[in-house]
């Protein structure tokens, strides 16, 4: 079972990457996903999540409005659009699948499965 995230890079402040999150061994289409971010120095934090239908995403306040959260069960892959990034977006960016369950977890707690992380650097 692998969870592999791309799309990482060094963009300047204003623009947009987007990630996506592969997986790989097993089906997650039952399961929800999140984003997870770590800064040199600082814990890891949730960033976004998604229900395994889609139908509920949840955000951190600083991502509300800039980033959006998707997946496509067909393809077993989640995205993360990344817009308007500012350098505190800066950092590695680790994808993650959780428990069959149509909510969305907001720790590192709710998720079981970690993908090794895409480094996402924002100039100024």
């Amino acid at each position: 079972v692998q969870l592999q995230a791309s799309g990482g890079g060094l963009v300047q402040a204003g623009g947009s990457l987007r990630l996506s999150c592969a997986a790989s061994g097993r089906s997650f289409s039952r399961n929800s996903m999140g984003w997870f971010r770590q800064a040199p120095g600082k814990e890891r934090e949730f960033v976004a999540g998604i229900s395994w239908s889609g139908g509920i995403t949840a955000y951190t306040d600083s991502a509300k409005g800039r980033f959006t959260v998707s997946r496509d069960n067909a393809k077993n892959t989640m995205y993360l659009q990344m817009n308007s990034l500012k350098p505190d977006d800066t950092a590695v960016y680790y994808c993650a699948a959780g428990q069959p369950l149509p909510i969305v977890m907001r720790t590192t707690r709710g998720y079981d499965y970690w993908g090794q992380g895409t480094l996402v650097t924002v100039s100024s």
